[in-house]
């Protein structure tokens, strides 16, 4: 009996989980997020209730130390799935 040569090969399939993304957070992320945001928020009213004696003698450069905490905080939370 004849038999066709296409069914002699074997068929490659595909992984099911090809291209899916691994969707957990590092532990770490989240804490140190809301720390950095908390710990800006801090820097910068301190900053302001104090008239800008604390939290560094930076004169208004405390203000930017503040957004950089922040900014650090929205840097990572690109990384947040």
């Amino acid at each position: 009996m004849a038999r066709a040569k296409k069914n002699d090969r074997e068929t490659y399939k595909a992984p099911r989980n090809l291209g899916k993304a691994k969707s957990e957070n590092p532990k770490w992320l989240i804490p140190t997020i809301l720390t950095l945001l908390i710990v800006g928020l801090v820097w910068i009213t301190v900053h302001y209730v104090t008239s800008g004696q604390y939290p560094l003698p930076l004169s208004n450069w405390n203000v930017f130390v503040g957004f950089g905490f922040f900014a650090v905080a929205m840097g990572l939370l690109t990384r947040w799935k």
